[in-house]
């Protein structure tokens, strides 16, 4: 089992943060989707509908929850945080190791060509042509793109996984192939593929759409290898972008998170105001809303969908072998000297 080395200092910090409020989406979803069967207060196709939107949204927080759990930043116990992405990964058809092992790169080696979460964007291989087709899959199509992209690390013949990590990656898709083998064995059993579709179905393909959304808007057409300048980090001035940030874990907050991916969510405002008054001759990529980091990025989205190499980004320098995350990429990656190993 891949566990994240913490320092004395963030595991204080992990065990201080206040969390459980920000679980409010799991029984907020339940209640939602038991109103997509039973509409209230009435049984009006519209209000069906409502509970069907509010049902995806809060699918959309289990990605959030999904993302802490890999950097098992979320509990005090590490072990609860990978049973928890265990089974979230199940429900998302990606396996927990795929994605962790995934995301410790992303963070490293963040819009280079060894940067595993934004492919075909990250690849100069990756033609604009495909590029261009592959991101409106990715966007609308993302329930079948994100476990791709995850799966990837495993079965590319390039992977730099571990033998141990590959076989994690092996029983969690078995488990998974159990999971929902019972699943579907039960819906076609009692006929309720109707009611499937309108609880899960559709709302979960909206879900990915919202999440893919969220990718695509922190990371579409930015040029920097640095965590800072290479993302869009959204600070909320609205109660709506705020309430949103709170229960995705604030994972808005994108550019400090990339640079301290062992930091607790809940310092990742402060770290952003201290390098936004750091930087303030040369302003860093901070939006208020996501609308105005979504606007900046449609550009990209419709004209040159990369990152990176693939939007003018000068070749790097040779990567340090980065097995883990670590305290602050900037200095320990971008600026290290020697390899950094686990």
């Amino acid at each position: 089992m891949s566990l994240t080395q913490f320092s004395a200092a963030e595991k204080e910090a992990i065990a201080n943060r206040h969390t459980a409020l920000r679980f409010l989406f799991f029984p907020a979803q339940i209640f939602s989707m038991v109103m997509v069967v039973y509409p209230w207060p009435t049984d009006h196709g519209a209000i069906r509908v409502f509970w069907m939107l509010m049902t995806s949204y809060f699918m959309f927080c289990w990605t959030s929850c999904f993302h802490e759990t890999a950097h098992q930043t979320l509990f005090n116990s590490q072990r609860l945080s990978v049973a928890l992405g265990r089974v979230l990964g199940w429900l998302m058809g990606v396996p927990y190791t795929a994605y962790r092992e995934t995301h410790i790169r992303h963070h490293a080696y963040l819009n280079k060509p060894n940067d595993w979460e934004l492919w075909p964007y990250s690849d100069p291989q990756a033609p604009r042509w495909f590029r261009k087709i592959f991101v409106w899959c990715d966007l609308l199509l993302g329930f079948a793109t994100a476990p791709i992209v995850y799966g990837r690390i495993f079965f590319h013949s390039n992977s730099p996984l571990k033998a141990e990590q590959r076989r994690a990656i092996r029983w969690e898709y078995i488990g998974m192939a159990c999971f929902w083998g019972t699943i579907l064995g039960v819906v076609a059993y009692y006929h309720a593929w109707d009611t499937f579709a309108l609880v899960w179905l559709i709302p979960y393909a909206l879900a990915a759409i919202y999440q893919n959304g969220r990718k695509l808007t922190e990371h579409l057409g930015m040029q920097s290898y640095d965590p800072l300048r290479g993302t869009r980090t959204v600070v909320g001035n609205n109660v709506v972008t705020k309430f949103a940030t709170f229960l995705n874990f604030d994972i808005f907050v994108h550019g400090p998170h990339h640079r301290h991916p062992r930091v607790s969510h809940d310092q990742l405002e402060e770290l952003t105001r201290r390098y936004a008054a750091e930087q303030a001759t040369n302003p860093l990529p901070l939006y208020p809303t996501y609308l105005s980091a979504t606007r900046d990025m449609l550009y990209w989205f419709f004209k040159e969908p990369g990152v990176g190499m693939n939007v003018g980004a000068e070749m790097p320098h040779q990567a340090d072998q980065v097995e883990d995350f670590v305290a602050d990429v900037t200095e320990e990656v971008l600026n290290a000297r020697q390899p950094i190993r686990a």
